[in-house]
């Protein structure tokens, strides 16, 4: 006999709901929380925040019977073949699905902020590159590519992207933020998400909310922001997500907002995500979130109680392990609640369908890093290196007799990896296997692409001297950037300094290059360099792209998600600041940035011609067109990035100064031209009001075309004015700047 939640045919929630009535309160519960097989054996550091200290012994046989809601990393714990990997997954399902009486298989979730992160997959570059592009269309390509490569070994659901809007570089997980703007934050991410859920896996975002605003750039430590922060600054990369690109999992953050836990925050993770933004999908606990209820938060004194909390606030699945929604008995009609998403989602998934089976049948055809990702990491490691200083001296002029290469990341290949990419993520543990994935160091891409010139490590008798520094990535204080590796001051670390200053002195032209996870104080030595070069951890072919800048085969085209310092304490600080946030001759701290956010350079020259505006006084509840005329006036194929900022003279609150509401990437041969059209909602000027309503209000605006968000950046202003009555606007908003270029 078929039941109804047998039935393909059916709508998932109605399948969901007649397989909820069928089960026990313990098989209920069983859907809510996870297993984490090997996490308490694997060697060295941890992978999560306490998690030896948190993980428990299970006993699957004694588990399994009553069902299981997920599995946590079957292949991000620990090196495994991706063939074998994926048979031992379709073996461990079936060994789930024999168990308990509905024959329902277990989600699985992975991380997959840099790619999957399994052994020998394609590595990507990080978040941050992502921002430096300023690419979404590829971006989306991206992450479609890694949903398909997830969901051809049994996996269902992404633990990203990260939307957290850097506030503190000094925070160790800025490499795996996007930037330093929502608006750029909100629009590569939602193009992630759209990429990822294209592919059939589910995406999660993370961290919501505030993570990235805690007091002095600690990672869990409390978030200290009031509210318009955290509606106008924090919320809306998550808005647009959910809204726009359809992410179907939500991820609580280990930070307290004014004393209240997210993962303990109704208001947060109910009453704003489900009610205002009409969210349906599951909220997934971080790993551990549940626990620090009792152990680091202290709002409650047992894993009960902590359970009690998370799930009325709104938290549906614990992750990583069973510890808190097994505990002892819970609400049954908050636990009927959460079920019937989780079943509703397996549904959508194929879950419940009497044939599911483990999509894998040939494992032999397993490749997690094809030709075509790894054409897609090098394009997206090309587009996000930055060059922000150049005296001349690149490109490399050709026939470049003698380089000098120094630094102590030069021929490491960690400078080019972030802490989510397997080998720094998991590897670190096991050096003795091998990385799985060709990663060229920067000094062996130098020589591969110039084979012509001879290396030394002596800068007196060099031509040119490029020096790397910057980061080596990992987890928890095992590197100066990731996941617990937070940063006293931007200072360039471990005494990296002292090379910089060295090669300098040889008096050869010097070309610095920070591969790194944050943005460095480089205002020491910018001046006396001959150029400067940005990348963010950029990949596995990362090392490539930057040597392709310094050759010149590449045309950089990377802008600055994140402002770069002069000073290691005039920071931290981001351009989203009010005219109190700039220089004055209040303070002696000057917060002006080296090289402000959205900066970048080129090796052609560009030319922007007068915009003309559709309508420049249009109503609060209307729309405009920009248009402006880009031109290639150099000699070489290049592409330019046009970015529109609004400038609000006279606001109810102190507000940013101006803030990023377009972009446009413009690819153009030598010689021609393309026409760029921004069409600009009244929405986008609203903000939140001192009541606390978010409102477009009528008035006198500026829309600013410019190459980056420091003033002198400015190329056009455009005066427009807004009429009509002041509106408050709701969720219902437009969000989004439409671009076309023609």
């Amino acid at each position: 006999m078929t039941h109804p939640w047998q039935d393909p045919a059916l709508p998932a929630d109605v399948r969901a709901a007649d397989l909820l009535a069928r089960m026990t309160p313990r098989e209920r519960i069983a859907q809510l929380y996870s297993v984490w097989p090997g996490s308490d054996e694997t060697p060295g550091g941890d992978m999560a925040p306490l998690q030896h200290a948190l993980s428990e012994d299970i006993d699957l046989a004694e588990l399994l019977p009553d069902g299981l809601g997920q599995l946590t990393r079957p292949f991000g714990t620990a090196p495994v073949d991706p063939a074998e990997g994926a048979a031992r997954l379709a073996s461990l399902q079936e060994r789930i699905r024999s168990a308990n009486r509905f024959r329902l298989p277990a989600l699985a979730h992975e991380e997959c902020l840099t790619g999957f992160t399994a052994w020998r997959a394609t590595v990507f570059p990080t978040p941050l590159a992502w921002g430096a592009a300023f690419d979404p269309a590829l971006v989306r390509e991206m992450a479609s590519a890694i949903g398909a490569s997830m969901r051809s070994v049994g996996v269902h659901q992404g633990l990203a992207p990260v939307l957290d809007v850097v506030r503190d570089p000094r925070w160790g997980r800025t490499e795996e933020s996007i930037g330093e703007d929502p608006y750029l934050v909100a629009t590569i991410g939602t193009a992630y998400v759209q990429g990822l859920e294209s592919a059939g896996v589910v995406a999660t975002l993370k961290h919501f909310a505030g993570y990235s605003a805690s007091r002095a750039g600690r990672n869990h430590a409390p978030a200290s922001i009031g509210p318009r922060e955290l509606a106008d600054v924090i919320l809306p990369p998550f808005e647009m997500a959910v809204r726009e690109g359809g992410a179907r999992s939500v991820m609580a953050a280990y930070n307290d907002l004014d004393g209240l836990p997210a993962h303990a925050h109704h208001r947060l993770l109910t009453e704003l995500l489900r009610e205002e933004w009409q969210f349906t999908g599951t909220v997934v606990a971080d790993y551990f979130g549940v626990s620090f209820l009792e152990s680091t938060h202290a709002i409650t004194d047992s894993p009960a109680g902590a359970a009690a909390l998370a799930l009325a606030a709104g938290v549906d699945v614990e992750l990583p392990a069973v510890r808190c929604y097994g505990a002892g008995p819970l609400d049954e009609e908050l636990v009927d609640r959460a079920a019937l998403r989780v079943l509703t989602q397996k549904c959508e998934l194929g879950l419940l369908d009497p044939d599911w089976s483990s999509p894998v049948t040939d494992t032999a055809a397993v490749d997690l890093d094809p030709p075509y990702m790894r054409a897609l990491a090098r394009q997206l490691a090309e587009e996000s290196v930055t060059l922000l200083a150049n005296g001349g001296v690149l490109p490399l002029a050709p026939g470049t007799g003698r380089i000098a290469v120094l630094g102590p990341l030069a021929d490491d290949a960690a400078a080019l990896l972030g802490c989510y990419t397997f080998p720094r993520h998991v590897l670190l543990d096991h050096p003795d296997v091998p990385m799985g994935v060709e990663v060229p160091t920067l000094l062996e891409a130098l020589r591969a692409e110039l084979p012509d010139t001879e290396f030394t490590e002596d800068p007196v008798a060099a031509d040119v001297c490029v020096v790397a520094v910057g980061d080596r990535s990992g987890l928890f204080g095992r590197g100066t950037s990731g996941e617990g590796c937070d940063a006293a001051d931007l200072e360039l670390p471990d005494g990296q300094g002292e090379v910089v200053e060295k090669a300098l002195a040889s008096g050869t032209p010097v070309v610095l290059v920070v591969l790194s996870g944050r943005p460095y104080a480089l205002g020491r030595w910018a001046d006396r360099c001959a150029a400067v070069v940005q990348a963010f951890f950029a990949g596995q072919a990362g090392g490539s792209a930057v040597a392709g800048v310094l050759s010149g085969r590449v045309n950089p085209s990377g802008r600055l998600p994140v402002s770069v310092p002069r000073d290691p304490g005039g920071q931290p600080g981001t351009y989203l600041a009010p005219p109190l946030g700039r220089r004055g001759e209040a303070s002696s701290l000057d917060p002006t940035p080296l090289f402000p956010f959205g900066h970048g350079l080129s090796y052609t020259t560009w030319d922007w011609q007068p915009p003309t505006v559709d309508d420049p006084s249009f109503p609060t509840d209307g729309v405009t067109t920009l248009r402006l005329t880009v031109r290639n006036t150099g000699e070489r194929a290049g592409t330019e990035v046009v970015q529109l900022y609004l400038h609000d003279p006279v606001g109810k609150v102190a507000r940013p100064v101006v803030r990023l509401i377009g972009y446009a990437r413009v690819p153009l041969e030598a010689g021609t031209s393309a026409e760029v059209h921004f069409t600009v909602p009244a929405d986008l000027a609203a903000y939140t009001g001192p009541d606390g309503d978010r409102i477009v209000e009528p008035g006198a605006l500026e829309l600013r075309l410019a190459v980056s968000g420091a003033d002198e950046a400015v190329r056009w202003t455009v005066p427009v004015t807004l009429t009509g009555a002041e509106r408050v606007v709701g969720p219902g908003r437009r969000m989004r700047c439409e671009v076309r270029v023609k």
